[in-house]
């Protein structure tokens, strides 16, 4: 009955290796049971948990009908675009930053203290701020976003710096290197898995902006779909927008799973 040993690259070889999909598969659906069965048997009143089946209808009736004046497409694309856009924006700016005070003092000394200050601040304490300098629009919502997601990107580039192994700057060097190869051919493709992780957190914490930012005058997206059917004790489509934000999240999050392991297929297997 002793157990034979494992080769590598097995489950006892490697940790974390293996397949859960099934696993995940099999709790999901287990939960969704729970949820339905809490409320067929009455459990919980609909006003605080309305079955699965409710809240499916009401994405089928959003999805034909819109909401207050706006289709579900239009809902979803403006939120999506809000949240990408600050991503982008937060990455185009915070990865290069974070490399630069990874490789300098002075620039690490210049933008440190006040991404610091600003990091543990939840958005909700400074979105009236963002309201008195840039009003109402677009403007102020996208920079909200951007806010919460340049943090752990700049921060996440700057710390990824540092997984660049001093022996190879200093072979690159003696094979007559500037300092901008050594950058671009060493250090990034270093710093490349910390960067994406701080990316896929980044993008988490944009989404959980995401409502913060729509509570302010909005009249589309998702985040504005949820709050506005709360008012109205909508609490299926309240549950359905909510479904939808995360599903959009977890499919992007995916998405960099799977560039993760084409740009940097070499990560956890040192």
């Amino acid at each position: 009955m002793r157990a034979k040993p494992a080769k590598p690259g097995e489950i006892y070889g490697v940790p974390g290796q293996g397949d859960s999909f099934k696993l995940s598969t099999g709790v999901i659906l287990g939960l969704i049971f729970v949820w339905w069965l809490v409320t067929q048997v009455g459990w919980i009143k609909p006003l605080f948990l309305p079955s699965p089946l409710a809240v499916i209808e009401a994405f089928v009736d959003v999805a034909r009908n819109g909401f207050t004046g706006s289709s579900f497409w239009e809902h979803t694309w403006i939120s999506t675009a809000r949240v990408f856009g600050a991503f982008l924006l937060a990455c185009v700016i915070g990865v290069p930053l974070g490399i630069a005070m990874g490789m300098s003092p002075n620039a690490r000394g210049i933008f440190d203290p006040p991404i610091e200050f600003y990091r543990p601040i939840p958005p909700l304490a400074y979105l009236p701020l963002m309201i008195i300098w840039f009003g109402i629009d677009e403007t102020s919502k996208v920079l909200l976003i951007f806010l919460s997601v340049f943090a752990p990107v700049a921060l996440g580039a700057r710390a990824g710096v540092k997984s660049a192994a001093i022996e190879q700057i200093h072979a690159a060097y003696s094979f007559g290197a500037t300092r901008w190869q050594v950058i671009r051919k060493v250090i990034l493709p270093s710093a490349m898995p910390e960067i994406i992780t701080a990316m896929r957190i980044g993008i988490g914490f944009g989404w959980t902006t995401l409502v913060a930012a729509e509570m302010v005058a909005s009249t589309s997206g998702l985040g504005y779909m949820v709050l506005s059917a709360s008012k109205f004790l909508q609490t299926a489509t309240v549950i359905m927008g909510i479904v939808i934000i995360a599903a959009i999240a977890y499919a992007f999050d995916h998405l960099m799973r799977f560039v993760e392991r084409r740009v940097v297929p070499w990560k956890g297997r040192a």
